[in-house]
């Protein structure tokens, strides 16, 4: 889905697939090194604290956090990915001052068709959740995977049906063991979030692997399959959000939805408009838990940004009761 961010008029993200792909190449090559699957400041000698126990209660601090007073970190980590075999794949990581632990969730974030990881970063979405990590008390790391892949084709976040590519594959596996090294999270503190084509994806890979992922929140996105170039083939349907929903195993997955009031963006059957309220009904019919927003705007970031204190709080209140406690607490 979207084959064109630049027809949907979104501020930041108005470049074609050539752009976007030509965006992947050069930050490939021009990026840093590979980066160990740990913690840099791990690596440079902070003793790694030990995983929190099961049930370890979180206690928000409002305020009092040390994002408050120290801006999070920006690293590039590269994966080893046969598409790109001397580079790797990269993913933007945003972590809170001091070090890693396996009881700092960690939120997964995927962007759109023709986007990039970088376009996330640029957005100021950092900074942005900086200040509602220091409001609302608790903070945790942001991971912003590279879905693109060099044909210019739309992944939808997925592995494609011919092998070229194994985007799902990437995010599921690759980037955690990246993100959170031996400091693996529980799926209680992991969730996953995206815009548009990432929307969809936050939608469709915690329905696919809910041993994974405890929460999702959607902006922008669509929950029935979209696939304009054809990746998933014949098999689309084991990717749809709406049917996904027929696994008995999913069951306690918290969703938000964030669809802007005026966003009419095209799909292959129909648009977006519309598409929170129907998902939302499927998810309330099976007795999970879902939460929707519809701000004022279109497909932008400008109607999407505004959104992230209450995304923050919905994410706090999941996480509450799992996060260990600050020295001192």
């Amino acid at each position: 889905m979207f084959s064109s961010l630049s027809r949907r008029a979104t501020a930041l993200a108005a470049s074609s697939l050539v752009v976007a792909t030509a965006a992947m190449l050069a930050a490939v090559q021009g990026g840093q090194g590979p980066v160990p699957a740990q913690d840099a400041r791990t690596a440079a000698g902070a003793a790694a604290p030990a995983p929190a126990p099961d049930g370890a209660a979180v206690h928000p601090r409002p305020g009092s956090v040390a994002v408050c007073d120290e801006p999070g970190t920006d690293e590039i980590v590269r994966v080893p990915d046969p598409a790109a075999p001397e580079e790797g794949r990269p993913i933007w990581v945003r972590r809170p001052p001091g070090p890693d632990s396996a009881d700092l969730p960690v939120l997964y974030l995927l962007h759109g068709s023709t986007g990039t990881h970088t376009d996330l970063k640029d957005a100021g979405i950092g900074p942005a959740m900086d200040e509602q990590m220091c409001r609302a008390g608790i903070e945790f790391v942001i991971a912003a995977p590279f879905g693109q892949e060099a044909g210019g084709a739309d992944t939808e976040w997925g592995d494609a049906v011919d092998d070229d590519y194994r985007i799902e594959t990437f995010v599921t596996r690759k980037a955690v063991e990246a993100v959170e090294g031996d400091l693996r999270r529980p799926r209680e503190l992991r969730a996953i979030g995206g815009f548009s084509m990432g929307g969809y994806g936050a939608a469709a890979l915690p329905l696919r692997h809910p041993d994974l992922y405890s929460q999702a929140v959607s902006w922008a996105g669509y929950f029935k399959v979209d696939d304009p170039s054809g990746t998933f083939g014949d098999r689309a349907e084991e990717h749809a959000p709406d049917r996904l929903l027929d696994d008995p195993e999913v069951q306690d997955i918290r969703f938000m939805l964030v669809e802007g009031e005026q966003d009419r963006t095209p799909l292959q059957e129909g648009s977006i408009h519309g598409e929170a309220e129907r998902f939302s009904g499927l998810l309330e019919e099976r007795g999970m838990a879902v939460e929707t927003l519809f701000p004022e705007g279109g497909h932008t970031y400008d109607a999407w940004l505004p959104t992230f204190p209450q995304a923050v709080d919905f994410l706090t209140e999941g996480w509450a009761g799992r996060a260990a406690p600050a020295p001192g607490d």
